[in-house]
């Protein structure tokens, strides 16, 4: 009977490490083939000293002499450094594109950061690193684009520096947090009604509670269950297959992003109180650059209707706004294909405008 046992044993670790073993090469050769240099293109990962502190940034493009555009993630500190390339590539063919792991997240967290996150820390780091840009890939201006948070967080580099940038793209517009909350849960009470567990939901959330984190998790489960979800459409790529094969991470690197998310995100949980508030588009309409807009019509994350309300009052030398029907937060990676037309527009766009 032992025998029997240590038999199967065997044979169930053999099937494992061929299985291992099979992920490994297949991990292996599609890492080899993103990996590569398109012919006339970029493809280069680095540490770049920023502000007192070396933030990770990966560079890609088919095509050198195509415009630069700096991709700003989410968050405050969400980095999609694990799988961004999966659709921010979609954009190579008219865009050299450089995704960047902001301060203290992803590939840039560093163990013994100290510097408090607040508003001059971030807009120094925002022209720190697009200095860093125009100097190493030799070009005049860049493109910013900034879905979630990275959207007002580009909105106000637009806006302070625009001699460095010929147009920003937001997605997922931010304009004000104090006003995006108060128009969710305005929302959600009407959602809610006549809906006991999503009352329930919606108490966990309300002005003035105390776990935040308990609110955070509440807020997302209450526009889950009425179809506003941020990926409530899944994503039309394999998010399986983007982390295989990213040629960015190891899977020490895996392990160490996710064994350090809750310590990278503590400073950038009390920066979501006290400095985003601070980045607030209020008031504040006159860019010397074009302005686009990408945003989800069922986005209540980032509230549409008040990114509609902001686009009508901004002065720009050109601005459009693309509208997502049926598209939630997540509209980035949830419809990258359809995403990309509009940046492939937006780059038409600007290249007829010179």
């Amino acid at each position: 009977m032992m025998k029997k046992i240590k038999g199967i044993f065997k044979r169930i670790l053999i099937v494992l490490l061929v299985i291992i073993f099979a992920i490994a090469v297949v991990r292996t050769v599609g890492r080899g083939i993103k990996s590569r240099t398109p012919e006339g293109g970029i493809n280069e990962s680095m540490y770049v000293d920023i502000n007192g502190s070396k933030q990770w940034i990966n560079i890609y493009g088919k095509n050198k002499d195509n415009p630069v555009l700096l991709y700003l993630h989410g968050g405050p500190g969400s980095p999609t450094s694990p799988y961004d390339h999966a659709f921010t590539r979609k954009w190579s063919d008219v865009y050299t594109v450089v995704t960047w792991d902001q301060r203290n997240v992803g590939k840039s967290f560093h163990k013994n950061e100290s510097v408090e996150i607040n508003r001059d820390v971030m807009m120094e780091d925002g022209k720190e690193m697009t200095e860093f840009l125009l100097s190493y890939l030799n070009k005049d201006k860049i493109t910013l684009l900034g879905h979630s948070w990275g959207s007002i967080f580009g909105a106000n580099l637009a806006l302070e520096y625009p001699d460095y940038y010929e147009a920003f793209i937001g997605t997922g517009q931010c304009v004000d947090l104090v006003e995006n909350e108060k128009r969710l849960y305005e929302a959600a009470k009407t959602w809610t009604e006549g809906d006991e567990e999503g009352q329930a939901l919606l108490a966990k959330w309300a002005p003035g509670t105390e776990d935040s984190s308990e609110a955070i998790k509440a807020r997302s489960a209450t526009m889950a269950r009425y179809g506003y979800g941020m990926l409530k459409d899944g994503t039309d790529y394999s998010i399986i297959a983007a982390l295989l094969f990213n040629p960015n991470y190891t899977v020490i690197d895996y392990i160490s992003f996710i064994k350090n998310l809750n310590v990278a995100l503590e400073p950038y949980n009390k920066f979501f109180d006290d400095g985003i508030p601070g980045f607030s588009l209020t008031g504040r309409y006159d860019y010397e650059i074009p302005y686009y807009n990408i945003d989800g019509d069922k986005d209540y994350q980032t509230n549409f209707e008040l990114a509609c309300e902001y686009f009508e009052q901004v002065n720009a030398p050109n601005k459009k706004m693309y509208v997502m029907k049926d598209g939630t937060h997540g509209l980035l990676e949830s419809r990258s294909e359809e995403f990309s037309e509009y940046i492939h527009d937006i780059a038409k766009i600007q290249s007829e405008g010179k």
